[in-house]
């Protein structure tokens, strides 16, 4: 469970929670399923216009992606690195029966290519046509909830406008029967709001924040991936595990480097 981001919506919806009831203490007045149904539904059909089917309904599958921790420790893939480094130094024998050790799927790919002869040119492009590839697909998901957050503020437009003719037409219905026109007004123009209130919302509170958290995840891949690029070729090359290190702490803060009898 990714931590940063529970809290960012228990936080979000709580701060705005606080602040409703520090101006009114009738929460009631914000809740309106018919808004609701016409921003949520409403960005939804909008996005089904824009996208496959298939890539819509993975909505669901990159809304929980977002709260599932990203496992990524380019420190210890570095070490990882290093310790393979003396071994190929030996023999290719010794790195292949070494592989069963090796966690990252990437990294164990790469190595195997060096095992089966493979051209560092070779490696490097079939590798980095992966992370491409990989990158189109995860870019497709995070557009997805970018497309949402784009259409939810102007569905909750289109849902005040609606709510604006409604409260109209039924001033002028009123019109003899005695009400204030200006209570009727102020009510009306109160729950017509409520639909721009619940876009801004579904935008900001949740899927641009949301796709901006899957797009940084997909450079923090990406990262990684590069580097775990760099460290194949350098064993393919059967570098000192020295050279492998201080070239590979490139990708790295300084206070993450290792000293070489660390």
């Amino acid at each position: 469970m990714d931590i940063a981001s529970l809290l960012g919506i228990l936080a979000g919806i709580g701060l705005i929670v606080l602040g409703i009831y520090q101006l009114t203490p009738n929460f009631m007045i914000f809740v309106s399923m018919a808004s609701l149904l016409i921003v949520a539904g409403g960005s939804f059909a909008a996005t089904l216009l824009s996208f496959s089917l298939s890539d819509v309904f993975g909505l669901l599958r990159s809304a929980f992606a977002v709260f599932k921790k990203q496992k990524i420790d380019l420190p210890a893939e570095v070490d990882a690195i290093v310790e393979l480094a003396p071994i190929a130094r030996k023999s290719m024998q010794e790195l292949e029966k070494s592989l069963v050790n090796v966690r990252n799927y990437f990294l164990r790919d790469g190595l195997q290519m060096v095992v089966d002869g493979y051209n560092p040119d070779e490696i490097r492009e079939i590798l980095e046509t992966r992370i491409e590839n990989r990158i189109l697909r995860e870019k497709s998901e995070a557009n997805v909830l970018r497309t949402m957050g784009k259409y939810s503020p102007a569905f909750g437009m289109i849902g005040t406008l609606i709510g604006l003719v409604v409260m109209l037409y039924g001033m002028a219905d009123m019109a003899g029967g005695g009400e204030d026109p200006m209570a009727v007004l102020g009510a009306g123009m109160g729950a017509a709001l409520i639909t721009t209130f619940y876009g801004t919302i579904l935008a900001n509170m949740f899927f641009n924040p949301m796709a901006e958290k899957f797009e940084t995840r997909i450079k923090k891949q990406t990262t990684m991936q590069q580097m775990l690029i760099e460290g194949t070729l350098l064993i393919h090359a059967r570098k000192h595990p020295l050279i492998v290190r201080e070239k590979l702490n490139s990708y790295l803060r300084p206070r993450d480097w290792k000293k070489p009898e660390e």
